[in-house]
């Protein structure tokens, strides 16, 4: 029988769908969150173990000799050190393509925040400004209409497609960035560009892509200040690749006028993080991905992937 230890099940699973399937296939032991300090009591003789951002390092790979397939629960698997479970023979796997919808969704969330100020003004009329109000209607800040404005997507994959298809829908064109162009993927408004055309003609600009050494702060004081004034910038993908004091001082001097963010560079976000002392951004706990649709999604993709290793032909198998 298969030992399988889930790490870290909380943030999938908080009690809104169902582990069943996965207690079919062996013995299983689910914690919600696992201290590094108890990784390796935990994982103990276990076969199968589940992760999505519990730390597996060499080191507690090499203690736990029993391991033969690692399922990270997530599409990043930074967490794991693949090269060194690759050369021990683990097999490595990830849930690709899973949140796309959703992300793309939330992306246009955070920009319709930014632009419409529903919020605001949803809590300024509890707060009975509108009853006081000697004008049928009144406004706490600037409304911004989306046609007829650029969009710029850096990192153009399924996610930075669906974004696009959602923005040209609002009647806006898109300048699209992909390291390889692929002129197939244009529309009528929708076009592939260089970043720095992004960075001079986007009205709006949201990243889509991995982080890299490459492309690690890539926003920073000297692309923001080839930005239009007034840009309004998005990340729903990584945290680092902005360099978030930069980012600050851009939105306290107005040269970016907002800025809509579901990840950090830290996670849980630190209390000293420079955008929290920035005007006009709007900050989430990296919950883009989180729907219990997109969850489920993820749940039955964990189960498939775990399935095709024990008939012996893992899929979604990453390599270090």
């Amino acid at each position: 029988m298969h030992k399988i230890v889930v790490l870290d099940g909380y943030t999938l699973n908080p009690g809104d769908l169902s582990w069943k399937e996965l207690g079919a296939m062996g013995e299983v032991r689910i914690y919600d969150r696992t201290e590094a300090k108890d990784v390796i009591e935990r994982i103990g003789d276990s076969d199968i173990v589940l992760t999505n951002k519990t730390l597996l390092r060499k080191e507690t790979l090499e203690a736990c000799p029993s391991i033969r397939y690692i399922g990270c629960m997530a599409t990043g698997y930074n967490v794991i050190d693949v090269a060194a479970a690759n050369a021990m023979g683990i097999v490595v796997t990830n849930i690709p393509a899973y949140g796309t919808e959703a992300v793309a969704q939330f992306t246009m969330a955070l920009l319709l925040e930014i632009t419409s100020r529903v919020g605001m003004h949803a809590e300024a009329v509890r707060q009975g400004q509108w009853s006081s109000c000697p004008d049928f209607c009144f406004w706490n800040a600037p409304l911004i209409e989306l046609a007829g404005k650029t969009m710029g997507i850096i990192g153009f994959g399924a996610i930075g497609q669906s974004v696009a298809r959602k923005a040209e829908a609002f009647g806006m064109e898109v300048l699209a960035y992909r390291r390889t162009p692929d002129t197939s993927l244009e529309t009528e408004h929708c076009h592939m560009a260089t970043m720095d055309e992004i960075y001079e003609k986007a009205d709006v600009i949201t990243l889509h892509c991995p982080l890299t050494a490459e492309n690690e702060e890539m926003i920073n004081k000297e692309t923001i200040g080839r930005m239009k004034d007034g840009v309004i910038l998005l990340n729903t993908g990584r945290g680092k690749l902005i360099r978030e004091a930069d980012l600050r001082d851009a939105l306290n001097s107005g040269k970016v006028a907002g800025a809509g963010v579901d990840v950090a560079s830290t996670e849980p976000i630190s209390p000293d993080n420079p955008l929290l002392q920035a005007k006009n951004i709007w900050i989430t706990p990296h919950i883009a991905w989180a729907p219990k649709e997109t969850r489920q999604r993820l749940m039955d993709i964990l189960i498939e992937n775990i399935h095709a290793f024990l008939n012996g032909h893992p899929v979604n198998e990453v390599h270090g």
